[in-house]
């Protein structure tokens, strides 16, 4: 497996010692480099030398020059090979960059680098990816500039909405590795997640194997990327995302996929899925097949239930799944979308809808059981929502989870 530097980006709002303790918590959670930019950063706002003796220090100029300070604590110093007068830097210690303003053809992007570079200077191409199929020039790119420079000293990445998934598969020929921490910031967008890229290193047995995924809004709590084998990522994509042309562009790159909400319908209707909502995407040669293996959740929630009548809130993809099993067993399944809840609702009822959607304010339950099919804190704040309103939360997310789970894995060891 090749070494890859991950490298964490310093947030523009900490300073001082929140600023160490940033860079400690980053060294403690597996990454190796630290990078602080003049565009977030004034001169005097940080500790350069302090900083340096926590991990590594990359420091890079965007726009404002350089403090020497900054330069003498670093060990690699980022500047723009066209934008930047000169590249000085320490001998040894450059890292050469260019972020091109749209996507550029592997031409293009080759005249870009035509300024020489010292021998033992980093190589770091960036494109804003306008659709996902802009994955395919990227790779030509990064093959060439790195038969051009050294495969050792090149990193190629795209940037954007749409580009997670493109990351991850760049990143197997990267020598360099931008991450998010976590939260609400990042350094750019389509950055992918410490955490589970230190996982990835941590347990994939051959990173040049197909890739596995999960797609989903809002989804940095999911636990699949945790459970299921790696290289396995979470391509968390708006709700207006693209998505079939995302999972088109990625079907030479992954074996499968795991679809949560808001997808689940709309990549039934992609791949000419008989079913109404899929979950599971598996590589059969040049094509997707689709499978719903929701059902298996469905079938453990209910048995759980142990009820001869349900209702569900929500008619989304999860609740497709509860249809098809309900009526497998012959139990009474009722389904009330949102604008036909009338309060209070009583009896055993399962709660569909995502935790980022609000429920309607006119919903109440009266000595109801409400079976809770998120996990984790998603599942948690539907449940307190759920006590919030009268009713007994169940949580049974995990239950869903792990028989929907087993399933999946199943099906991914027979791509093709």
């Amino acid at each position: 497996m090749r070494a890859t530097r991950r490298i964490i980006t310093l947030p523009p709002t900490l300073t001082g010692e929140e600023a160490l303790a940033f860079a400690r918590d980053g060294l403690r959670r597996g990454a190796d480099v630290l990078e602080v930019r003049t565009d977030l950063h004034a001169p005097g706002a940080i500790d350069p030398g302090a900083l340096a003796r926590v991990m590594p220090l990359l420091v890079s100029e965007r726009g404002k020059p350089l403090p020497g300070a900054w330069v003498e604590a670093a060990w690699r110093v980022d500047k723009d090979v066209e934008r930047a007068n000169d590249l000085d830097a320490p001998p040894g210690r450059l890292l050469a960059s260019h972020h091109a303003e749209g996507p550029l053809t592997t031409a293009e992007a080759l005249r870009r680098w035509s300024r020489p570079l010292p021998t033992d200077a980093l190589v770091k191409h960036v494109e804003p990816m306008d659709v996902p199929a802009d994955l395919d020039v990227l790779l030509e790119t990064q093959r060439q500039l790195s038969a051009r420079f050294g495969a050792e000293r090149v990193t190629v990445l795209g940037m954007g909405p749409v580009a997670l998934p493109a990351r991850a598969v760049l990143s197997s020929r990267n020598g360099l590795e931008y991450l998010a921490m976590g939260g609400a910031w990042t350094a750019a967008p389509g950055q992918r997640l410490l955490d589970d890229v230190v996982r990835e290193h941590r347990k994939a047995k051959d990173r040049s194997a197909p890739r596995l995924g999960i797609l989903g809004t809002s989804i940095p709590h999911s636990r699949s990327p945790r459970i299921h084998r790696q290289p396995f990522d979470r391509i968390d994509l708006v709700e207006d995302a693209p998505v079939e042309a995302v999972v088109d562009s990625l079907l030479a790159h992954y074996a499968g996929f795991a679809v949560t909400s808001p997808f689940k319908m709309r990549l039934a209707r992609h791949t000419g899925s008989p079913l109404e909502a899929i979950n599971t995407l598996v590589r059969r040669g040049s094509r997707w097949e689709s499978h719903n293996t929701d059902t298996e959740g469905a079938r453990a929630v209910l048995e759980r239930l142990g009820s001869t009548s349900v209702s569900v809130l929500g008619d989304g993809g999860s609740t497709q799944a509860l249809k098809l099993v309900a009526a497998e067993q012959g139990l009474a399944l009722r389904v009330v979308r949102r604008a036909e809840v009338q309060a209070p609702l009583s009896g055993d009822w399962v709660w569909t809808w995502p935790d980022r959607v609000a429920p309607p304010e006119a919903l109440r339950f009266e000595g109801a059981r409400v079976a809770v099919i998120a996990y984790g804190a998603p599942g948690r704040r539907v449940a307190a929502e759920i006590v919030s309103r009268g009713g007994t939360p169940l949580l049974l997310g995990a239950a869903w989870f792990v028989a929907q789970a087993r399933r999946q894995r199943q099906l991914w060891e027979t791509a093709t």
